[in-house]
């Protein structure tokens, strides 16, 4: 028996085997196809990015808000109902709390009673001028009787005084027609003093009547205050949205100002994002904007810029910062952008005020006016 033949077989190693030389070109594609598909796809988010990514705006920074209407009373009383209750939907107009009315209904018509009494004052001013107006007639009627008699006295004097130098009249008969001259011309100064008097007594009636008319006025003004404040007694809201915050209680006592609950217009909701001062030198107003609410996962809501605060909001905070004393570190500011919501009443009925919200913004509408500032840069 030979050697070779007889001797036990050796292993074939692994990597010399038929099934391995099988796997490796196998090994090779899968990897080459995984290097293509990386490169596509590293290409095509290099490709967005260029086109839209880099044009893109963000902010976690952002919460839903609306401009809410805190309900206070006008005057003080009593709460002796609340009409609503919370989170009730309310219409512009619609009764929210009634206070007692009855001390205003019981002003109003004192003020009422003060109204009467002025016009009757008024007219007994009236009647007091016409009734002048009768006795400077009738003073002017005595007068011109007083100055009638005063002539005729007069004239018989002048008529028997050569009468009596000639001795044709006793001188008994001058001296009487003389006395009853002096009583004529008397009597007329006395009607003449009377016609005065009852001018003057016009005036002072004349004086009565404004000074009437005045109180009346004053009246009248009392009575619509008191009016006014009898309306109060039921306040009402002045725009649509839902109750919060509601406060008040029956049989309260609140003062003008009180605080009592809150109107919020849900259905004006928009969103006020805070971007970095180095955000917005491409927002434009009417940009378009997609936002993601936390409160709605998965879903895409979309809107436009509506308008950019004025000032940065360190600006208008309580204590602005001092940045021209002591030590100064510069730190990012940033600018409220208030944003228009674009959907439909069934998604805006959930968008509650003050929840957050990631927005992104896309500012490639700002290229053209970017180009048209650098132009007129130029120019000049």
């Amino acid at each position: 028996m030979s050697a070779t033949a007889g001797s036990p077989s050796r292993p074939i190693p692994a990597e010399d085997s038929p099934a391995a030389g099988a796997r490796r070109p196998s090994r090779r594609k899968v990897l080459i196809a995984l290097g293509v598909v990386a490169l596509i796809v590293g290409a095509v988010w290099l490709a967005r990015w260029w086109t839209v990514g880099r044009f893109i705006e963000s902010t976690d920074d952002a919460y839903l808000q609306a401009d809410s209407v805190t309900v206070a009373p006008k005057i003080a009383g009593y709460v002796t109902e609340v009409y609503v209750a919370d989170n009730q939907v309310v219409k512009p107009g619609d009764p929210l709390v009634h206070l007692d009315a009855r001390q205003y209904q019981v002003a109003l018509d004192q003020a009422r009673a003060t109204i009467d009494a002025r016009k009757a004052d008024i007219e007994r001013a009236q009647a007091d001028i016409k009734q002048q107006q009768s006795n400077i007639a009738q003073a002017q009627a005595q007068q011109q009787v007083a100055r009638v008699s005063a002539q005729h006295a007069s004239d018989e004097v002048r008529r028997y005084a050569p009468l009596v130098a000639t001795g044709a009249e006793s001188s008994e008969r001058l001296a009487e027609l003389t006395s009853s001259r002096d009583q004529a011309n008397a009597t007329l100064a006395a009607n003449a003093a009377a016609v005065e008097a009852a001018r003057s007594q016009i005036g002072s009636a004349t004086a009565q009547l404004a000074q009437a008319r005045a109180q009346l006025e004053a009246a009248q003004a009392s009575a619509q205050q008191s009016h006014l404040d009898l309306d109060n007694t039921v306040v009402r809201s002045v725009l649509g949205g839902k109750v919060g915050d509601r406060t008040v209680r029956v049989g309260q006592y609140v003062q003008p100002g009180t605080r009592m609950l809150t109107v919020v217009p849900v259905q004006s909701t928009y969103l006020l994002a805070n971007f970095k001062e180095t955000q917005v030198g491409g927002m434009r107003v009417g940009q378009p904007v997609e936002m993601h609410v936390d409160a709605l996962p998965g879903h895409t809501l979309h809107g436009v810029i509506d308008s950019f605060s004025p000032g940065t909001g360190s600006q208008f905070a309580l204590l602005p910062p001092e940045n021209a004393t002591g030590n100064f570190t510069k730190i990012v500011q940033r600018v409220p952008v208030r944003i228009r919501i674009d959907t439909g009443t069934e998604t805006r009925s959930v968008l509650l005020p003050g929840l957050s919200v990631t927005v992104d913004v896309d500012t490639r509408s700002a290229r053209d006016r970017d180009a048209r500032i650098d132009s007129e840069n130029h120019r000049g």
